[in-house]
């Protein structure tokens, strides 16, 4: 099993959303070093479900990837707003993974306080310059985070 962490901005998608939905499909990511690193999930990895360009933004909870990368077809989509007007039918180079809610935390664990944990200095998340909405995370430091998040 392998962990991850992956961005939403809770405006268009939030934990509680996953939640009424209990599972969906996490699609519209652009980005190919993120897109490489969901060419790698499997079902039954979880991931943290990080809230982001908010205030302020931090953990909300935890998801289980419930299904292989498979072609992202919201990129062929024009009324869609991830569309990809370079993707075709042929060339369709975007993946997406369908997602369970697993449990929502007590509260937002803030990236303030993320930053002041110990273990995490190899934390993508925390690297400068690295604005993925997918990283894959260590057994350790989703430990770290999991436990700090329930507190």
């Amino acid at each position: 099993m392998a962990y991850w962490l992956m961005k939403s901005e809770p405006d268009a998608f939030s934990i509680d959303d996953l939640s009424a939905a209990d599972q969906a499909p996490w699609d519209g990511v652009r980005n190919y070093q993120a897109r490489n690193f969901m060419r790698e999930m499997r079902p039954g990895d979880h991931f943290l479900f990080y809230h982001s360009s908010c205030q302020p933004p931090g953990l909300a909870g935890i998801g289980e990837i419930v299904s292989a990368p498979y072609p992202d077809s919201t990129a062929l989509d024009p009324q869609n707003p991830y569309h990809d007007p370079k993707a075709s039918t042929e060339r369709l180079p975007w993946m997406a993974v369908d997602v369970r809610f697993e449990r929502k935390f007590p509260a937002l664990l803030a990236l303030a306080d993320i930053r002041q944990l110990a273990g995490l200095e190899e934390l993508p998340l925390l690297q400068k310059g690295n604005r993925l909405s997918v990283m894959p995370i260590t057994s350790e430091q989703w430990a770290i985070l999991t436990t700090a998040a329930q507190a």
